[in-house]
């Protein structure tokens, strides 16, 4: 039997990514073997979604991967981010990786600036959820047993009441007609607690809600036992 490719998995802590991995386990195209996820240095946080580290950390215990961190400055440059991903592609190529997945839906100029840079370094990406109806998606995680939580949301495309909610029916019948179901657009961004990806659910509660440049971000907090 020919061994599977080895891959990272490109992890944000939302649902798009959790849910990517969970279809790749069940195709078996490649093999992850580990989580890489961008960490905010002045916050201790994941980039954008504004999950804190710890609680990713959780993730990747209950998902039984290891956890590849990438230390980035805040604010970031692009340039310094780059910098900090190709240093991690060096490090994915000496471990043996050759595949990057990612949790991308339908954005063609991601996807398109995902693939010049891993082709630069030699690695090739993978997007098991490229172009599913996002809709439908929605739903399949819901109904899948996908448990998450609003963790940001773009005030100028959301209401700020969305922080903290959870993701599941009541929340997507509650979405605006031209919010998309997924969030794919950026108008909220997730932090995933339970599912199929998951050994065991990753116990929260919502804490403080903060508005920062224009996104209301709710701090999650892990459930003291």
């Amino acid at each position: 039997m020919t061994a599977r490719p080895k891959a990272w998995l490109s992890w944000s802590s939302g649902k798009d990514s959790a849910w990517a991995l969970h279809a790749v386990r069940q195709s078996g195209e490649v093999e992850i073997v580990g989580l890489l996820t961008t960490i905010n240095r002045a916050f201790a946080r994941v980039a954008m979604h504004g999950v804190r580290e710890a609680l990713v950390d959780e993730q990747a215990r209950a998902a039984g991967l290891p956890l590849v961190k990438v230390p980035i400055p805040y604010p970031c440059p692009n340039e310094a981010y780059e910098q900090a991903m190709a240093q991690a592609m060096e490090r994915a190529r000496a471990e043996g990786v050759t595949h990057m997945v990612f949790g991308d839906l339908f954005l063609e100029d991601i996807r398109q600036y995902r693939e010049e840079k891993l082709a630069a370094c030699g690695m090739t990406p993978v997007f098991p959820l490229w172009r599913l109806d996002t809709a439908q998606l929605a739903k399949q995680m819901v109904a899948g047993g996908l448990e998450a939580w609003l963790a940001c949301v773009d005030s100028r495309k959301l209401g700020r009441e969305f922080a903290g909610r959870r993701f599941d029916a009541q929340l997507l019948a509650d979405l605006p007609a031209k919010v998309d179901p997924c969030g794919e657009y950026g108008e909220f961004h997730t932090l995933a607690t339970a599912g199929p990806m998951f050994r065991a659910p990753i116990q929260v509660q919502a804490g403080e809600i903060v508005e920062r440049d224009g996104f209301v971000y709710a701090d999650l907090l892990p459930k003291p036992a």
